[in-house]
């Protein structure tokens, strides 16, 4: 038996519900023995650190949120089961001129990789930071040895995640870097 060509498609998703909607996709193709067809199901991820009340909490962010990618051979069969199943509304496909669909447009192999390579960058690289701290914010320190103070964020130097806070110190002002980690806004 010839092997069987596979391409990368797009497909909408409920936004919100892209994770139900991969469920679905996976269990309905292995239900139904047709992963031959469909080999993998993807939802591109980030990770991004958050810092709430002076802590730094991992998440995943989606990184194209309301679609799905798929790696398949879309034959008319798996292309209809995929469309009708629940949180899915599609595939990402050109509109012909009396509105309707056309057959799904297979992403192109430069996309591909740019999009994989991305998942595959943010997978090894250190996740991008939200800086939750505006210059002039009113800030108190949780951590280290001047643990209770409170001052007001001078500078922000997201590259090396730290803020500069201005701290008044035996009625003296002292500039003193810190990590995010170490204070909490007031």
């Amino acid at each position: 038996m010839s092997e069987i060509t596979k391409k990368w498609y797009v497909v909408r998703a409920a936004g919100g519900k892209e994770k139900k909607a991969k469920e679905y996709i996976e269990k309905e193709i292995e239900a139904l023995g047709l992963t031959d067809y469909v080999s993998q199901v993807l939802i591109p991820t980030e990770k991004v650190f958050v810092f709430k009340n002076g802590k730094k909490i991992a998440s995943e962010r989606i990184y194209y949120p309301g679609y799905i990618l798929v790696e398949a051979h879309l034959t008319g069969e798996i292309q209809h089961i995929i469309r009708n199943l629940p949180f899915v509304s599609g595939f990402l496909s050109e509109r012909s001129t009396n509105g309707k669909d056309k057959e799904p447009v297979p992403l192109r192999e430069s996309e591909v990789n740019r999009i994989l390579g991305r998942v595959d960058e943010l997978a090894t690289d250190d996740p991008e930071t939200i800086t939750p701290f505006v210059v002039g914010e009113a800030v108190k320190i949780i951590d280290g040895p001047f643990n209770g103070f409170e001052g007001n964020i001078e500078e922000i130097l997201e590259d090396k995640k730290k803020i500069k806070v201005m701290v008044k110190i035996f009625g003296r002002k002292n500039l003193m870097e810190l990590n995010f980690a170490q204070v909490t806004k007031e």
